[in-house]
């Protein structure tokens, strides 16, 4: 358990980052990798986008990860050949204007995010009808976390020492569907959707959620999933941050972000991390 008043070392490790592509059975993913640039062996994290796609904020969480001794691949789930044709970046665009133009505390609502869909032009609504149905309507999920568990391989296949994972909104709920399959000795969800149906979690090794008080829809069911949990006997810490939204980690929204809560889930993760995966 995080002490009160822990702050974890910071090594601050010089780091490289650079584009890879990885395969699947039958496809080709790409990826951004950072790594300590120190010629060391160390532990590797798979960092899990939003449902925006791998931006640049995900890319500066891998390398703010990579400076704290691990090898951080954070793979676009929606580059391979079979989704990019459904999930376009023009889409995801659309997406991201359409869903920032909720206030924060409607963000989570469908029926309202919904009702002002159909209330929009027919033009954007072609633009983003592929895209928001990839996304939200029938979203692939097996499919996306066999996408991970390639990414765990290919981590593997470069020498890491071990492997977690962490990711945030749509990247948080994959993140505990990776988690279920075994792959990772550490998993870490921010503000994701517990994996359906939730007896997959008895495949979990380790977990901490960190969740936000405004995200009913979310954090309504954390008290399920920690009930399988401690069933399961699954070492696991739950964190509920008052007051913050969903998505109060990402520092690209000043709508949303909320410092105190990031500053401290991000020093809860380092901690977990440490403690599971090792230096």
């Amino acid at each position: 358990m995080l002490q009160n008043g822990y702050v974890p070392c910071s090594f601050r490790i010089s780091m490289a980052g650079m584009d890879v592509e990885f395969n699947t059975k039958n496809d080709v993913i790409k990826a951004y990798l950072s790594r300590p640039d120190d010629g060391m062996r160390h532990p590797g994290i798979v960092v899990i986008h939003e449902i925006f796609g791998l931006d640049d904020h995900i890319r500066s969480v891998a390398d703010r990860i990579s400076r704290e001794g691990y090898v951080a691949l954070a793979p676009d789930l929606f580059s391979s050949h079979e989704l990019s044709a459904k999930i376009t970046r023009e889409g995801i665009l659309e997406s991201m204007k359409f869903i920032m133009s909720i206030p924060p505390e409607k963000q989570r609502d469908d029926s309202y995010r919904n009702s002002l869909l159909n209330s929009m032009p027919e033009e954007k609504r072609r633009i983003m009808s592929s895209t928001y149905s990839a996304l939200f309507v029938n979203r692939p999920t097996q499919l996306l976390t066999e996408y991970l568990e390639y990414a765990v391989d290919y981590l593997k296949g470069i020498g890491v020492t071990s492997v977690g994972s962490v990711g945030f909104c749509f990247g948080g709920g994959m993140s505990a569907n990776l988690g279920c399959t075994g792959k990772v000795d550490a998993t870490v969800i921010f503000y994701g959707e517990n994996p359906d149906p939730i007896d997959k979690v008895k495949g979990m090794k380790s977990v901490l959620g960190l969740y936000a008080g405004e995200d009913h829809r979310i954090t309504s069911r954390v008290p399920e999933l920690l009930a399988k949990l401690i069933e399961f006997s699954i070492p696991v810490t739950i964190k509920v941050y008052p007051g913050a939204y969903h998505a109060f980690f990402n520092d690209t929204r000043p709508q949303i972000y909320n410092e105190a809560a990031a500053k401290d889930a991000w020093n809860m993760m380092l901690y977990f991390f440490r403690t599971q995966l090792g230096p």
